[in-house]
């Protein structure tokens, strides 16, 4: 049992830094010092994947002048239209201004029916950084990301500066890490430091990879449930394993 912002730091080769996750049901951002989880400054957003997904299906119904074509998508055709079609915006606002700001996108559906997207392709993912279009009360994962450095001595948070990680499958949009590291550097803009972010053309499953070489240290091994144990104890010994 591992936290995966630790594991998703791991998968960058780091064991300190701060892993800035966006998944399929929810978005985390966790601070990981030496291997170990900053519980105090660890913040977590309702808004991921799946509410990303469902956001678009409203967007094209309210857009659409073929709702039943809509109504008949799978999850998973929705899932893939949303992955192959959709970007963040680094300008939400001046791209809902101007029109000819976005090139339209097509999607075949498993059934042969042609969906068009235009503005819905930015506006999918935009509530990551605005979850109030969802109506959630809560920041955006760029404040969260900010929230959670501020609760860092100086030191530690120059540090955290370098070592800022993306992950998750809802991190792989075009435009997210740049989205990212523009909204970071304003919000620390005046403190004389640069922001970047580390962004792994294979974060999506970067957790996975994390896990696979977590499980591979030394140094990890004690912290194992063997199979011996197992048989010796029975399940309830997770709970004084973990």
């Amino acid at each position: 049992v591992a936290n995966t912002g630790f594991l998703s730091l791991c998968a960058h080769g780091r064991v300190t830094g701060l892993a800035v996750e966006a998944g399929a049901a929810l978005s985390h951002v966790t601070p990981v010092c030496g291997g170990r989880t900053l519980r105090k400054g660890s913040r977590c957003l309702g808004v991921a994947g799946e509410q990303l997904s469902r956001h678009l299906h409203r967007l094209l119904l309210q857009s659409s002048r073929e709702p039943s074509v809509l109504e008949a998508l799978t999850k998973q055709a929705l899932t893939r239209l949303k992955e192959q079609c959709c970007y963040v915006s680094l300008d939400y606002e001046g791209d809902l201004r101007e029109r000819g700001s976005h090139r339209p996108a097509r999607f075949q559906t498993p059934d042969g029916h042609w969906i068009t997207l235009g503005k819905e392709r930015f506006c999918c993912p935009e509530p990551l950084f605005q979850p109030e279009l969802l109506h959630h009360s809560c920041p955006g994962l760029h404040q969260l990301v900010g929230q959670s450095l501020w609760t860092m001595p100086d030191h530690a948070r120059r540090h955290m500066l370098g070592n800022i990680v993306l992950s998750g499958g809802s991190s792989m949009f075009r435009g997210f890490p740049e989205r990212m590291c523009l909204e970071l550097n304003f919000l620390f803009r005046g403190t004389g430091v640069h922001v970047q972010v580390l962004a792994n053309p294979k974060r999506g499953t970067a957790a996975w990879a994390g896990g696979s070489m977590a499980a591979s240290l030394t140094s990890f091994q004690h912290t194992w449930m063997t199979k011996g144990e197992y048989q010796e104890h029975g399940a309830e010994y997770m709970h004084t394993k973990f």
